[in-house]
């Protein structure tokens, strides 16, 4: 693909826009835009594929880019927002696509326990619990050994139900 061979991308393609499609949806309730990102995603794929490292999870760059591409989605959705008047703060900032999801799915608490959590161990628990990727994924695209992913998840589990308590 990296050479420009059509059909090595085609091939990569219908493995993995189904997958993908289908996390995009579960991160995204607009359908349109799920649909927008994904082409994004492949095009984004097709024009950098020279610069992906063959020893690396390909599943992992892919959801990496989508997730990104979803993302910058989200902040382009939020400049086209317009207020009259002097902007309220709130108006200057946008939340990311990953908090509006929560806030959407999850309570307020258990949303607000999450955003606490140490980068390390929201990393981990971002990337198998809202992107449901599994535990040799994770460790791919995060580039730590699988137990420590299994480790961080747990520990953040713990976190997690004693905050709830």
């Amino acid at each position: 693909m990296a050479r420009g061979n059509r059909s090595a991308f085609d091939q990569l393609y219908q493995r993995n826009a189904g997958w993908i499609a289908a996390r995009l949806r579960r991160r995204c309730e607009d359908p349109e835009l799920a649909a927008e990102v994904l082409q994004e995603c492949f095009l984004t794929v097709w024009r950098s594929a020279g610069g992906f490292d063959p020893r690396k999870n390909a599943a992992a760059w892919l959801w990496t880019v989508a997730s990104s591409r979803l993302v910058d989605a989200h902040r382009r959705r939020q400049a086209r927002v317009r207020t009259t008047g002097e902007p309220h703060e709130s108006a200057l900032t946008s939340a990311s696509a990953e908090a509006e999801y929560m806030r959407s799915t999850l309570s307020p608490e258990l949303a607000d326990a999450v955003h606490r959590l140490p980068p390390e161990l929201h990393a981990v628990l971002k990337a198998t619990v809202l992107d449901g990727m599994t535990v040799r994924e994770t460790a791919a695209l995060l580039g730590i050994p699988e137990g420590t992913v299994k480790t961080r998840a747990r520990k953040a589990r713990h976190i997690l139900r004693e905050a709830l308590a």
